[in-house]
């Protein structure tokens, strides 16, 4: 889950919360719900999406694994969910599950990926998550991220710092930018 003012666009900079160390990237598909959704099936669920967009679900690990409790507290932080350029309709998207999409870092392409590899498919989730809760028009589901993320790169993980510039894209869907930088409550409330 991520709070509402994680939300950011596309192109807006990634700002470290205090303190942060371990902040990672995160390359997703985005679901938007576009009709109301409370118990629906997977045969029907995919009925329930008005469209696609890119996420990148920026994530502070020490957050979550190392200060106990839910993951929310790493997800949530200010500026750690860019979203966008664009809602792509479900109708011009076509199969959700046919999609590439990958993260560069600093020029470096850090993830290569294909929504056809999801553990879980976006007619799933959705079915799942109206189990548990009502999706209403304008939810986002971010629905996880291919390998690559800095937290499993071999022999030691890579995090995000100051300067860094992330690129990231989805075929369809647009591409994203952004540059992190340190804390400064003036990029956050700006």
């Amino acid at each position: 889950m991520k709070t509402v003012d994680s939300a950011v666009g596309c192109h807006h900079g990634v700002v470290l919360p205090q303190g942060s160390v371990k902040s990672d990237w995160e390359v997703e598909l985005g679901v938007v719900i576009g009709t109301r959704a409370r118990y629906v099936s997977e045969a029907d669920a995919l009925a329930f999406v008005a469209g696609y967009c890119v996420v990148n679900d920026i994530s502070e690990r020490e957050y979550q694994l190392e200060r106990g409790g839910q993951w929310d507290k790493g997800k949530g932080c200010d500026t750690f969910g860019p979203v966008g350029p664009w809602l792509v309709t479900a109708d011009e998207v076509g199969d959700p599950q046919k999609l590439a999409l990958w993260l560069d870092l600093n020029g470096q392409r850090r993830q290569t990926g294909h929504t056809g590899t999801m553990i879980f498919g976006v007619a799933q989730l959705v079915s799942y998550l109206s189990r548990f809760m009502t999706l209403n028009p304008g939810d986002l589901i971010t629905t996880g991220t291919p390998p690559g993320v800095g937290m499993g790169v071999k022999p030691a993980p890579v995090y995000l710092k100051p300067g860094d510039v992330m690129e990231l894209g989805i075929d369809k869907l647009g591409t994203q930018r952004q540059t992190v930088h340190a804390w400064d409550p003036a990029l956050v409330d700006g």
